[in-house]
């Protein structure tokens, strides 16, 4: 048996591969996202992420670990999808509304029942756990950073006013995005979000 065989062998009895702890962690999100932290068990990420027990604690030291890996990985595929959506935009403005609408699209039907798995971290864990903590206000100061240097874009190209104040806009809009999330909870309609997100953009006038 040659040297790669035999680490080949010691991936499979070990530790999942990346492509596959991916695949479990997004099931897990939709677990913690519905559900909450408090009432996930084990036993419920284990049959969502199709790994064994085995398997699950060498991937991770306990549910904790699930939820902050999951958190990242949720992060990751926003971030890249948020960025993806503004991309098409052609001056700050048209950037600023394809964000919110981006958000808007996430909080009614399925998505918006599911929820955010930022606001449910924020509302279970933050004020009780540091690293869940840390990452909701990066979370939040990078969307909030985002928001600020769209604004300011818009200002530059003449899409915005310059009697817009950049920080405290950002922080608005990330109040009102955040809002959105708890209302699609709660079963708000794509009319509704959509709504909101055009009240909102009044501000920048």
């Amino acid at each position: 048996m040659t040297t790669e065989t035999l680490n080949d062998t010691a991936r499979m009895a070990g530790r999942p591969r990346e492509f596959e702890i991916e695949a479990a962690l997004d099931k897990a999100i939709v677990v913690f996202s519905e559900q909450g932290y408090h009432a996930t068990s084990i036993a419920d990420l284990k049959d969502a992420m199709g790994l064994t027990a085995g398997s699950l604690y060498k991937a991770f030291k306990d549910k904790k670990a699930i939820f902050l890996a999951s958190f990242d990985r949720y992060k990751q595929v926003r971030n890249a999808a948020l960025a993806d959506a503004i991309a098409i935009g052609g001056n700050g403005r048209e950037r600023m509304r394809l964000a919110l609408h981006h958000y808007a699209n996430s909080a009614h039907g399925e998505l918006g029942r599911r929820g955010c798995l930022v606001v449910g971290a924020a509302v279970e864990l933050a004020l009780f756990d540091l690293e869940t903590d840390q990452r909701v206000k990066l979370s939040q100061a990078r969307i909030e950073g985002l928001f600020e240097n769209l604004v300011r874009e818009g200002q530059t190209d003449g899409s915005i006013s310059d009697r817009t104040d950049p920080e405290l806009t950002a922080q608005f809009f990330y109040a009102v995005i955040q809002g959105m999330r708890i209302a699609g909870k709660a079963g708000q309609g794509q009319e509704r979000a959509i709504a909101t997100v055009e009240t909102a953009l009044k501000i920048l006038d």
